[in-house]
């Protein structure tokens, strides 16, 4: 449910970033007559992954089917691939269908708490999650901030483990000079109306594995050959046409993109390092006002983050009254959400999964109490950031 207010929306979570590009790119698509997948979501993904150098990408109708057929496709691997019972260490932090697809595979959970400042796995407890049974790492970037992926791979290395990158709140987020979202043995980015780029609805799928590659092409597609080249070594094509058309190999989804949205896509991309920079730009202004303030926890960067938005977390020492905060915010026009969802183990739909917890979970539990986001955008905000700062001054003593 929106936030309801009792004036205009002076600072909004986000913004329209489509321009006469995106709208001649979809009035192009109306009058070739082609609407489902074809050649610019073809050009799309080649675009993409030549973007943030990957040697594949495959795009999916949403960030959230990119998990499901990203995560899929591991579990049909010719060798090791992963089984129902298998764990798979996760932050205690993320968006819901981070966790779905892993709960609908039979894998068990091993959740971790998160660094307060981050908001990022604490990947001092990645040992102590390790047992036998240990197959995957789920790295979550929270919010544009790269999350320790150069410590989670060289673990993932160590143990033989996959790492699975869900980086769909942060795309054009970099750690070490390499782009979020490649670091893992499969990558997912959303493109949905509030992220970096928007395509409407849409997301994608990055990889370097040929056969992964291949696998997310079939289970994005109902789990057929026709998309696969005639030698693909997960299900080589057989002579007959006829057959192949319809040739099941695997149980798939249908997770396809609209042309439309690959040929919005285009446009976006070519925006993406501009759009960056700008919210870039509006959070120095964020850290200049919110940095050093005992009343306010906001997030430390690691690497060069891609400012998804700005999260404050209420100093739990100072006893601030969150409902008043709240309504504060309401009443002044203040679009506010709880950090991407908050602490996952607090949710009723956890009844469903097979769990343990790794150590205390203090710091996800803070910042489900104390925390909230405002908005970021690609567009110049420093007047409805700083807006928000004064709100907050007043209503925080």
């Amino acid at each position: 449910m929106a936030n309801t207010t009792s004036q205009p929306m002076k600072y909004p979570l986000t913004c329209n970033t489509w321009g006469e590009e995106e709208l001649q790119a979809i009035q192009n698509v109306v009058k070739s007559g082609r609407f489902t997948i074809g050649e610019n979501v073809k050009k799309f993904e080649e675009d993409f992954a030549k973007k943030f150098g990957s040697r594949h990408a495959v795009m999916v109708s949403s960030g959230s089917t990119a998990n499901l057929v990203g995560l899929a496709s591991l579990f049909y691997k010719m060798e090791r691939p992963l089984k129902a019972g298998d764990e798979v260490i996760v932050p205690c932090i993320s968006w819901a269908t981070t966790y779905y697809p892993l709960l609908q595979y039979g894998l068990k959970l091993k959740f971790v708490d998160v660094e307060l400042n981050s908001l990022n796995m604490d990947v001092s407890q990645l040992e102590a999650a390790l047992t036998p049974k240990t197959r995957m790492v789920m790295a979550v970037s929270i919010l544009g901030n790269p999350c320790a992926l150069d410590t989670m791979r060289a673990f993932c290395n160590k143990h033989g483990l996959y790492l699975f990158e869900d980086n769909c709140e942060s795309m054009g987020a970099e750690l070490g000079g390499k782009s979020c979202g490649t670091f893992g043995d499969i990558g997912t980015y959303s493109t949905f109306f509030s992220h970096h780029i928007s395509t409407m609805e849409g997301g994608v799928i990055v990889t370097d594995n040929e056969e992964l590659f291949h696998l997310c092409k079939s289970l994005r597609a109902h789990g057929w050959t026709r998309d696969l080249p005639p030698n693909s070594p997960i299900a080589p094509k057989k002579k007959e046409d006829f057959f192949e058309a319809y040739r099941f190999v695997f149980p798939g989804y249908n997770a396809r993109p609209l042309e439309m949205s690959g040929a919005v896509g285009i446009e976006q991309l070519k925006k993406l390092d501009k759009m960056v920079a700008i919210r870039r730009k509006n959070a120095d202004v964020f850290r200049e006002l919110f940095a050093g303030d005992e009343r306010f926890i906001i997030q430390k960067e690691n690497g060069v983050s891609s400012w998804f938005c700005f999260t404050v977390i209420l100093n739990p020492e100072l006893n601030i009254n969150r409902e008043k905060l709240n309504a504060t915010l309401r009443d002044a026009g203040i679009e506010f959400r709880m950090i991407t969802g908050g602490n996952f183990l607090r949710h009723d739909v956890i009844r469903y999964f097979d769990y343990t917890t790794v150590g205390e979970i203090k710091n996800a539990n803070t910042a489900h109490d104390h925390g909230f986001f405002v908005g970021n955008f690609p567009t110049d905000a420093s007047k409805e950031i700083e807006y928000f700062h004064s709100v907050m001054k007043k209503v925080t003593g």
